[in-house]
């Protein structure tokens, strides 16, 4: 079994409402179902998260398919692919954390430093992990269960399997591959591009990694590289 499992586009990051598409993610969406289309097989199975943005991907990557005249399996939804709530994550970690809470606030003119937005983003999610933020819908124990959950649900006997997600699950995809840590966890998720593809296989009973973060539909297209 081979398993793509694909980031969404870059979503609204400053708008009110995170869950849809920018125009770049819709950009990098189209250019990647190209790319599939020419160097990838096509999926047997299709697989996504139960988000505005997982779908906005898939139909914008699933364009080039239909301008071919090649017909895709229909997706399949599955809300065990969505991402946490990170609005939540970051709210209740701004509240004990005064300094973090002009970063993550939601102001479309606003002109932040990525190296400090990351750098938040990454105490925050520690914080998570460690359950040092009280009032979240969803602990990281439960989240790490739901999405592993999902993951075992991917696996057919044989064939392409194409998932669209969110960089949270796909990072917990890698750590059960890896066996790795809660904080590099965290690494690979913050890690992960938009659209930005990852390779999964099923050998010996388990899921390993093939590949991570690669966006050869972007190469020539350097402006499109975005992490949220």
């Amino acid at each position: 079994m081979s398993l793509i499992a694909i980031r969404h586009g870059q979503a609204s990051y400053a708008a009110a409402d995170y869950d849809q598409l920018s125009e770049a993610g819709y950009e990098q969406s189209r250019r990647l179902g190209r790319w599939l289309l020419q160097h990838a097989p096509v999926p047997e199975r299709v697989v996504i998260g139960a988000m505005r943005r997982h779908r906005q991907t898939w139909e914008a990557l699933s364009e080039a398919y239909r301008e071919a005249g090649i017909e895709l399996p229909a997706p399949e939804f599955d809300a065990d692919l969505n991402e946490f709530d990170h609005r939540a994550v970051l709210d209740g970690y701004a509240r004990e954390h005064t300094e973090a809470a002009s970063l993550f606030r939601v102001e479309p003119e606003a002109k932040l430093d990525p190296r400090r937005v990351l750098q938040q983003l990454l105490a925050a999610l520690t914080a998570w992990t460690e359950d040092r933020i009280e009032g979240v819908p969803e602990r990281w124990s439960q989240f790490q269960a739901r999405t592993r959950a999902g993951a075992e649900r991917l696996h057919p006997n044989a064939g392409t399997v194409l998932a669209v997600s969110s960089g949270g699950v796909l990072s917990q995809f890698a750590q059960a591959a890896l066996e790795t840590s809660n904080a590099r966890a965290i690494e690979l998720n913050l890690s992960l591009r938009n659209s930005a593809l990852c390779e999964f296989h099923h050998r010996t009973g388990a899921m390993r990694l093939s590949s991570w973060n690669s966006v050869p539909h972007l190469a020539e297209a350097r402006e499109l590289w975005t992490y949220f």
